[in-house]
């Protein structure tokens, strides 16, 4: 396992005795442990070589992670006909996962190198996952995304992204301006009708592999709005599209629900309303995130995404007239993207 790099070497003990403990049918290379990715959390993500080809191993500390969601969701989505790793062996006590390998191309990367047709060929099959997804999952025993669980991803925006990146303190008016945007988004969510939402439903945790998408990081699913998972998709942190695009994804989304018994309601523009605003309240808690990530984490290169995500928020701030308040928050700490209309990319 040299390879691989541990900050706490007894980890690393405790995972060759795991290893080593499973079934020798499975024809493991402990010695072959490689990286494969990272993501946001302290979840880390290696490769190794068996019997049948590659495997994937999921190192997640018990300390701040907890698998069975992971397990029950994935079990839950693998009976819905869709592509959730299979879980060959794990341990919720350990903090260990080892899965299919869904290859190493995650939607983000075909994307940024794909010709128009062959991208519209993966958002759509993206698409009519997700309404497989919410038309046949039982969502009942899911966590609920009420007004709290909103409440407390927008205060990740205040705390991280307003007074820690650009060292704001609001006025007392800048305050109500900002109750009056959290009430707004918070009735959006709740007005919609509830079904299993990923939280995030992005192309970095989608694959391209067969059958295709296959999806990742799905373990904090919720049971929320409608329009969420859609927004995240056509919105996402780290890839933009043209709005023509992006309406284009969002018909064909709100039609193919429509069939599949989706009470997502019978007029577009209602739908695509609140598809902006379940994508500004995302934009708002990532902008948090990154911030949080680069000052808290040491990871600074989620920062270079932030033009992007004040972006997306000056955009649908400044299209609806409720969320006006917003606009002069957002104008406050990036006027420039404002004043100089500043593009998505």
């Amino acid at each position: 396992m040299s390879n691989v790099s541990w900050t706490d070497p007894a980890r690393a003990e405790v995972l060759h005795h795991w290893l080593q403990g499973l079934d020798p049918a499975l024809g493991l290379r402990a010695d072959t442990l490689r990286p494969a990715s990272e993501d946001a959390s302290t979840r880390r993500y290696l490769r190794l070589d068996a019997a049948q080809g590659p495997l994937v191993l999921m190192d997640a500390p018990p300390a701040s992670n907890d698998l069975r969601p992971f397990l029950q969701v994935g079990e839950q989505l693998r009976q819905a006909g869709l592509h959730a790793p299979q879980v060959l062996a794990s341990s919720t006590e350990l903090g260990f996962m080892l899965l299919e390998d869904l290859g190493d191309t995650p939607y983000l990367q075909a994307l940024l190198q794909a010709e128009p047709k062959e991208a519209d060929r993966l958002m759509r099959a993206a698409i009519g996952a997700l309404v497989q997804w919410q038309s046949r999952a039982d969502a009942s025993s899911l966590p609920a995304y009420d007004e709290a669980f909103v409440r407390r991803e927008l205060q990740i925006f205040v705390d991280w992204c307003v007074q820690k990146e650009h060292g704001r303190q609001w006025s007392e008016q800048q305050q109500a301006w900002w109750e009056m945007s959290c009430k707004a988004l918070v009735r959006n969510m709740l007005d919609q009708p509830m079904v299993a939402m990923h939280r995030d439903y992005m192309v970095r945790n989608l694959m391209v592999c067969e059958p295709l998408p296959g999806i990742l990081d799905f373990q904090d699913m919720v049971r929320g709005p409608t329009c969420y998972d859609i927004a995240s998709l056509l919105r996402d942190a780290f890839i933009s599209w043209d709005e023509e695009r992006e309406l284009d994804w969002a018909i064909r989304y709100w039609e193919q629900a429509r069939r599949a018994g989706i009470p997502i309601g019978d007029d577009f523009g209602e739908v695509w309303r609140r598809i902006e605003w379940c994508g500004l309240q995302r934009h708002l808690k990532i902008l948090g995130i990154f911030c949080r990530l680069k000052h808290r984490d040491g990871k600074p290169r989620y920062a270079e995404d932030l033009p992007r995500l004040f972006a997306y928020a000056i955009k649908v701030s400044t299209r609806y007239v409720e969320l006006s308040p917003l606009t002069h928050l957002l104008q406050d700490l990036r006027g420039s993207l404002v004043q100089d209309g500043f593009s998505l990319r």
